[in-house]
């Protein structure tokens, strides 16, 4: 049976809601509105919905074959946009909504990051944007080159070693991405077809990415927006932080269906 969210009334029991202070989840009449207000340099903002609040990882819901449908709007383009956004499946590997051991992550959704984020995951596509994406660090052939990354790491530094190893490493966490032309502030039909072994992204019906990898389930259900950055490069820089917000940002979904 599908799952179709009623967008004329507040999130129901399907979702968990996770709104922290300066952020809201408005209803529009017609749609749900997550909203991001003025912060401060330091303070997280995070308006959220989810499914696996409180859940182990094995007790997530979703696994392959399925399809997400979502119609979305943003309040700014791509760029001007702060923070981090988006929908899809992942297995929510920093502890962020329930008391869970750390994992690797595994994921595939729409994802938005603006600039200082620069997570450098696939070779041919910028570390921040618009984009569809998968990832699966939980897989035997990450495992198998691990124990490499002592030595791998630093010369990743090494430009042109980079671009021969670095493709070894994204097959072996499973990572595709493409970035997304669409002008966020327009409202368009986002579709995730994910299969088993492959995944198929739409925007509007037109395909963004077809891909031959996709994550293993179960994964949990997110769609959210924050105001968070986060470096993660190849070559060893990690950083996480938080973004000051000098006006109110939001997402808008008019439609939202699992089936």
């Amino acid at each position: 049976m599908p799952l179709t969210a009623d967008l004329s009334a507040e999130p129901g029991t399907l979702w968990r809601r996770y709104v922290l202070p300066g952020s809201a989840i408005e209803t529009t009449g017609t749609g749900w509105r997550f909203v991001n207000h003025e912060a401060p340099p330091g303070r997280y903002t995070d308006a959220q919905i989810d499914d696996y609040q409180g859940l182990r990882r094995r007790d997530f819901k979703w696994y392959p074959p399925l399809t997400l449908t979502v119609r979305a709007r943003f309040s700014h383009p791509a760029g001007e946009l702060l923070g981090t956004a988006g929908f899809g499946f992942w297995n929510d590997p920093f502890m962020m909504t329930g008391a869970r051991p750390p994992a690797l992550p595994r994921a595939i959704w729409f994802f938005y990051a603006s600039p200082p984020s620069d997570m450098r995951l696939d070779l041919s596509t910028p570390g921040h944007g618009w984009k569809a994406a998968t990832i699966d660090a939980i897989r035997l052939p990450l495992f198998l080159l691990a124990p490499t990354a002592p030595l791998a790491v630093p010369l990743m530094n090494i430009r042109t070693v980079y671009r021969t190893l670095w493709p070894v490493w994204q097959r072996a966490i499973g990572v595709s991405e493409a970035l997304i032309r669409a002008d966020m502030t327009e409202w368009h039909t986002y579709r995730l077809e994910w299969n088993k072994g492959g995944a198929v992204f739409r925007v509007d019906g037109e395909t963004v990415l077809d891909c031959g990898v996709s994550p293993r389930g179960p994964l949990g259900f997110v769609l959210w927006i924050d105001n968070q950055a986060l470096v993660a490069t190849p070559w060893g820089r990690f950083r996480w932080q938080v973004l000051s917000l000098p006006r109110p940002q939001w997402m808008e979904i008019g439609e939202l269906r699992i089936e």
